[in-house]
């Protein structure tokens, strides 16, 4: 997937300034920096879910599918569902809105139930769940999607230890099998430990590639001086604005 000097506004104030890049088929991506500096938004625009002002994400014509992962405060617990039946909307692709679900398919939600630490759960209210055992019914359904693109925002947020360990196995899983994930972390040492590839953004790339290379003090300084001078009033550059 190739971000070519993408830029994206909330009311003509850029969110994402030129930038440009590429997440390569397989690859494990982490994308940190400041608070604001348009990680989520990221995100977004790759899913469409954004307008985008200026420039172009290219994604293979041959993806099977997109997996995403919003944070889970943009998520509504409060709606009368199974852990069963919310997984088994990793299939909606697959069977429609009116398809039956196989007994093969069954097993494999059952299966994923599993692999998340989540035997015997399938019953059980999603409202009843703790945030951990909330996310973990989230990934399981990612793991019925069996998409090749899986985007992930802040997926430890509120995760205690013993779940984040469980769900880093999962995703280093996801890498193995030849899949592109990108994942948006505050978290310097997960990111160093486990993402082989990061970017850093300050709304601006300020680096992007190995880690190592990346995860250094002068760059997360750079990240960090940029996020606390920009002006939040500033409007679009003229080609921006022109794009709009």
């Amino acid at each position: 997937m190739t971000l070519d000097d993408l830029t994206v506004a909330f009311r003509r104030h850029p969110a994402l300034h030129h930038i440009s890049g590429q997440f390569a088929k397989g690859s494990l991506t982490a994308v940190t920096g400041p608070n604001g500096a348009g990680k989520s938004t990221l995100l977004k625009s790759i899913l469409a879910l954004l307008p985008v002002n200026s420039g172009s994400i290219k994604v293979a014509p041959n993806l099977r599918c997109i997996a995403y992962l919003p944070q889970q405060s943009e998520i509504e617990r409060n709606f009368p569902i199974l852990v069963r039946d919310c997984i088994l909307l990793g299939y909606w692709q697959k069977v429609g809105q009116f398809g039956s679900i196989s007994s093969v398919l069954m097993a494999r939600a059952e299966a994923a139930l599993d692999a998340v630490g989540l035997d015997g759960f399938s019953q059980r209210a999603i409202g009843s769940l703790s945030a951990g055992q909330f996310q973990r019914v989230l990934f399981a359904r990612m793991l019925l999607q069996d998409a090749d693109l899986i985007l992930l925002d802040e997926p430890f947020n509120a995760v205690d230890s013993k779940t984040t360990a469980e769900l880093l196995r999962i995703i280093a899983s996801w890498h193995r099998e030849g899949r592109t994930v990108i994942a948006v972390l505050h978290d310097h040492a997960q990111v160093r430990s486990y993402f082989p590839q990061t970017l850093l953004l300050a709304r601006n790339v300020i680096a992007w590639g190995d880690t190592a290379t990346v995860m250094t003090d002068d760059y997360l300084r750079q990240a960090k001086v940029m996020a606390e001078a920009w002006d939040e009033n500033s409007l679009l550059c003229e080609v921006g604005a022109r794009a709009a």
